[in-house]
């Protein structure tokens, strides 16, 4: 886990850097090394019909973020078709997979960069929901966080090997 900065004065402003952190310097990087490491067959591979692609996965993850965060609580214009996330079967090339990411991620920061820890509460609509700022940033990180681990999944399933991640963390 990564850990804050320290600098917060308060719970509010705790949650906003720690989101940041999250996605910014600790899922965007892992997502971003199981890209460049598969294959452009591996990342649209899929175990049947009913399962995702890293492709499609990603492409819903920038939905999604878009959506939630840069739409809705940054003011940004973005028409997201969520069925055309998955449905996708046409090969998205992978530099451009890791564009798309790269950019979903950095506009969502800017926005929590700019947010006021005192409007987390305030409700806005988004898709079919009533949902509160700090709600909508939530749902983000962890909804990221499932993907990923999807993700890591494929990428363990195609390439036979661990990333390495926490090896670090091992006692030499």
């Amino acid at each position: 886990m990564l850990t804050t900065t320290g600098k917060a004065t308060n719970p509010t402003q705790e949650f906003i850097e720690a989101s940041r952190i999250f996605l910014k310097d600790d899922f965007l990087p892992k997502a971003t090394h199981c890209l460049e490491a598969l294959s452009d067959q591996d990342l649209w591979w899929r175990p049947n019909e009913q399962s995702n692609s890293v492709g499609n996965l990603v492409l819903h993850l920038c939905g999604n973020m878009r959506q939630w965060i840069v739409n809705s609580m940054g003011g940004g214009h973005f028409e997201r078709n969520r069925d055309a996330e998955f449905s996708e079967r046409k090969p998205v090339p992978k530099a451009e997979l890791i564009a798309r990411i790269d950019g979903a991620v950095n506009e969502v920061d800017e926005v929590l960069e700019r947010l006021s820890p005192d409007g987390l509460l305030e409700r806005f609509p988004v898709q079919i929901y009533t949902t509160s700022r700090l709600q909508a940033i939530y749902h983000v990180v962890e909804h990221f966080s499932y993907h990923l681990g999807q993700i890591l999944y494929i990428y363990k399933l195609r390439m036979g090997e661990d990333p390495g991640f926490y090896r670090h963390l091992e006692k030499k």
